[in-house]
């Protein structure tokens, strides 16, 4: 495949504009071809660009499918030849900068100067994308991948690029230093008089699980924002960035760049790639590998800390068992969970979140040491199930009325049910172990507890009052509320199947509500339910439902083959019309399902259905939602 530009950007009065390229701008990238060419050989003997091949990684085996094998190949010879430039001028620049300034002074230039590159190849590469709502350039990692992008935007490297990356990185150096300052007492710091105007900064390099530098017992406050599980492969990525700046940074600082990639074996991270030889058991091995690294980092913070000492952690999952692991490593380590509050942290335009029925708040963990409990024997589950239904029950209510939604609001309700439970540690199983001792609980046996209370809240919420429904209903009702997409997670599936009446997904799948494929599970359309006999699914001749999300698909079904008025009367003939459960169900389903359009029509054809159900058969009845707005991107053709 090759590179063809067939747009130009450019800034007019009435704003950005598009014109079609001139025979300038095609010779402009054939003379940056013919002088990268000039240049590379001496270049490449002098090291100036990567010559690093792509690893073969979880992520990093994304490029190796088109074609790109060296991370030189994710730049065009234009881009290439502008960052190569900046190499040669930043080293002509260190003895200059070294010969005006104080060592610490010109490390600190030569510093913000490679970090400018940094963001230069970020926002310059043939992974960066146009953002059409924006009218700008996306940065290589509008999400954490490499995904083949068909299209991809140049920033203009002469005369934009660098000024606009200088700027960037002064405005958050700038920002940064200002958490240094002295407080200002008259402008209402929250800074007490006990602040200094120059406190004492070190940065260390090292695992975090291994702090021997730091003394017992010394440090008052410890916040992370630690690995995300198998959500974010960190080393794999940062090797990007990592290949160039060895060539600047690395000058400067060169014990920081002693590899020639990134360390992935010390990385705290679930990632299955690097445990390739175990076969069908990598993930496990990669899980047991990240449970075992975050176990050492807590048990080292706890150490570090002070006796009233606060260990604040930061984590973003959906996924419960991602919970277990860190909820575990914390537990083992001796720490309880004294509180937990949700933080909104994601952009709602972030690829990261679109379309991915992501989180986009991070929950804020406050932590600290356990005091030894008093002998009284031991603790189960039961004895303090009641209260993690309540204090799960509480913040789900605290953050609905917040504002939180979806994937959001469940995943608040995990730090109040792990807080519980880490006040009562150790909690044991009613099951015994091979040795015929009862085990200690996993975190995850209390969210389940958590989830169950939390289904049938939100089951009230979504409908306006008190109901009860059958467990395959809630399942649909609530998987619709918290994932928001037809398509998720088949272990997040099989978690809220438990909550919703001990389901298991061979039911779900017997009963025609999914089909389970490479890992995730799809909810199945109404049309796409026929019942064969007396099996569940759509029935149009059938009186009587087991299954109250049957009848729903089947209403559903008649409405899109026969019409409004058909499903009507059928629905009059088994008195559904005037049953209050049957039209809580259609209110609940109303508000679960997203009800976003393209084109203007619905993305989920059940909100269609749905909306006519409820504006022919039930006016005034089923209140529909305000539909949210949404940006439609038009398709660039070439």
């Amino acid at each position: 495949m090759r590179d063809v530009l067939y747009a130009v950007a450019i800034r007019t009065a009435e704003g950005r504009r598009f014109r079609a390229p001139t025979i300038t701008d095609l010779e402009g990238l054939t003379a940056a071809k013919s002088e990268l060419q000039r240049l590379l050989p001496e270049w490449e003997a002098s090291a100036v660009i990567p010559d690093e091949a792509i690893p073969e990684g979880l992520k990093t085996r994304e490029p190796h499918n088109y074609g790109m094998l060296h991370w030189r190949d994710l730049f065009t010879p234009r881009q290439l030849l502008i960052h190569g430039c900046f190499v040669e001028e930043y080293r002509k620049l260190i003895d200059e900068v070294r010969s005006e300034l104080t060592a610490d002074s010109a490390n600190a230039v030569l510093g913000m100067l490679g970090m400018m590159h940094g963001k230069a190849v970020s926002w310059n590469s043939k992974q960066c994308s146009w953002a059409v709502d924006r009218q700008q350039t996306r940065a290589t990692f509008d999400m954490h991948a490499f995904p083949f992008k068909s299209t991809f935007a140049e920033f203009e490297g002469g005369l934009e690029l660098y000024p606009w990356c200088l700027k960037q990185t002064l405005d958050a150096y700038a920002s940064l230093s200002s958490l240094l300052a002295l407080a200002d007492s008259a402008q209402g710091s929250v800074l007490d008089s006990r602040a200094v105007s120059n406190p004492e900064i070190s940065v260390t390099k090292g695992s975090g699980g291994n702090l021997t530098h730091i003394e017992t017992g010394s440090i008052t406050c410890v916040v992370m924002d630690p690995p995300y599980f198998d959500n974010v492969m960190y080393a794999e990525l940062s090797d990007f960035f990592y290949v160039w700046e060895k060539r600047t940074l690395g000058v400067v600082w060169p014990d920081l760049f002693d590899g020639e990639l990134t360390n992935k074996r010390d990385e705290a991270v679930a990632n299955p790639a690097r445990f390739a030889s175990a076969g069908r058991d990598k993930a496990k091995v990669a899980n047991d590998d990240y449970e075992a690294k975050m176990a050492a980092i807590f048990n080292e913070c706890h150490r570090v800390l002070r006796n009233d000492g606060v260990l604040t952690v930061m984590f973003t999952h959906k996924s419960a068992g991602a919970w277990d692991g860190l909820g575990s490593a914390l537990l083992q380590a001796g720490f309880t969970i004294e509180t937990s509050w949700p933080v909104n942290t994601e952009s709602t335009a972030s690829l990261h979140q679109a379309k991915q029925n992501s989180a986009a708040s991070t929950i804020f963990l406050a932590c600290r040491k356990r005091p030894a409990r008093r002998s009284g024997g031991r603790v189960y589950l039961s004895a303090i199930e009641a209260e993690v239904r309540a204090a799960a029950g509480a913040a789900l209510k605290r953050s609905a009325d917040q504002g939180l939604t979806g994937v959001d609001l469940l995943l608040s309700t995990y730090g109040p049910a792990l807080s519980v439970l880490s006040q009562a540690w150790p909690v044991h199983s009613t099951e015994t172990t091979a040795d015929g001792t009862s085990r200690l609980l996993y975190p995850e046996e209390a969210l389940d507890v958590a989830r169950d209370e939390v289904v049938q809240l939100m089951t009230n919420r979504l409908v306006g009052r008190e109901v009860s429904f059958d467990a395959y209903t809630d399942f649909v009702l609530i998987a619709w509320s918290v994932f928001g997409a037809r398509t998720f997670p088949f272990d997040d599936a099989r978690r809220l199947a438990l909550a919703t009446g001990g389901l298991g997904i061979d039911d779900l799948q017997q009963a025609k509500l999914l089909t389970a494929k490479s890992g995730k599970v799809t909810l199945t359309v109404p049309t796409g339910r026929l019942a064969r006999g007396d099996g569940p699914g759509v029935t149009r001749d059938r009186h009587h439902f087991k299954r109250l999300i049957d009848a729903v698909h089947t209403m559903c079904y008649i409405v899109h083959h026969d019409g409004t008025a058909a499903a009507r009367h059928w629905a009059d003939e088994r008195g559904y019309s005037a049953d209050d459960t049957f039209t809580a169900c259609l209110q609940g389903l109303v508000n679960a399902i997203p009800r976003t359009r393209t084109g203007g029509e619905f993305n989920v054809p059940e909100a269609d259905l749905l909306d006519r159900v409820a504006t022919t058969s039930y006016p005034g009845v089923i209140e529909l939602p305000e539909e949210p707005d949404q940006y439609e991107e038009p398709t660039l053709g070439l």
